[in-house]
């Protein structure tokens, strides 16, 4: 072989491996970048990320509609926390009732009042029983969150908008089973918060969700049905402002009036009724007598 050939030869060589290289290259570069996509939005990560910024924030504004297993609609709006639970907001009842604004501090609620009892404006209740702390479901981001915390039935449906807000969103079916082993393989939750998390959704057989997570990583909205034993309800839960809004504070103390204070002044006010009611009944047997021994009709037959 001649200079001439040999050097074409080499060429041609490097040509092909110029060109094999770059195939590959590029084929790495797409693969890679389907993989780190894949990565960025895998639907475990995406919620264990965004779990543990939304647990960050520990408040934020909500907007939530819910249909009832009775098919009546109600709602809630303005302020979510969480660890502890909490909340002030306006209850909704959608029935016709006047709106009513209701703070939870923790296992503590505090009920505005349409009007004054016994010159106080909020009524106190203790959901705790016997020291034991009340069980129940927020409905706050964080615990949204927390119920998906490692569930491989939960998948990435794609980029898209919901109201106006651009997010990535995701879509599980899960059991009762399913729920009880959240945050199994993630481990991120505090303990004490997944033992309360679990005796929370015991009575819940079913739930589908659909969840919208924006590209600042927080929960922008979250669609949910949830099934038990008195059947379905469904509610649409709207996010924002995280970590903004102040922490929730209880009324005025002057101002508060305990549920069992209330419960003893209805039990009072009964007893004094079932007093009033005796005397009548006893003057109306006088009175009855009375006619009858003067030989007129009595007032009872």
């Amino acid at each position: 072989m001649n200079k001439a050939v040999r050097t074409r030869a080499a060429a041609a060589i490097a040509g092909t491996a110029l060109l094999v290289g770059g195939l590959t290259a590029c084929g790495g570069g797409a693969e890679g970048g389907e993989g780190a996509d894949a990565k960025a939005h895998d639907p475990r990560e995406a919620v264990k990320a965004s779990y543990l910024k939304t647990v960050a924030a520990k408040f934020a504004k909500a907007e939530l509609s819910t249909v009832g297993t009775d098919g009546k609609t109600s709602g809630q709006s303005g302020t979510k926390g969480w660890y502890p639970s909490s909340h002030d907001v306006i209850l909704k009842d959608g029935g016709g009732k006047p709106d009513t604004r209701s703070i939870m501090m923790g296992d503590t609620v505090y009920t505005q009042l349409d009007k004054p009892l016994k010159g106080k404006t909020w009524m106190q209740m203790d959901l705790s029983k016997d020291g034991k702390p009340g069980v129940r479901l927020n409905e706050d981001p964080a615990e949204y969150l927390a119920m998906l915390l490692g569930q491989d039935k939960l998948t990435h449906v794609g980029a898209g908008t919901t109201d106006g807000i651009d997010a990535q969103h995701y879509k599980g079916s899960f059991t009762n089973a399913d729920l009880a082993k959240a945050d199994e393989s993630t481990k991120v939750m505090e303990e004490k918060n997944r033992q309360y998390l679990r005796e929370s959704v015991k009575h819940i057989t079913a739930f589908e969700v659909d969840l919208w997570i924006g590209k600042d990583g927080y929960p922008v909205r979250v669609d949910s049905s949830s099934t038990d034993g008195k059947g379905t309800t469904k509610t649409t839960a709207k996010f924002s402002d995280f970590g903004k809004p102040a922490a929730v504070q209880p009324p005025p103390a002057d101002q508060v009036v305990t549920f069992d204070a209330v419960m003893k002044g209805v039990d009072a006010d009964l007893e004094q009724v079932d007093k009033d009611l005796a005397e009548a009944d006893k003057s109306l047997e006088e009175a009855d007598k009375t006619l009858r021994d003067a030989g007129l009709p009595g007032l009872r037959r």
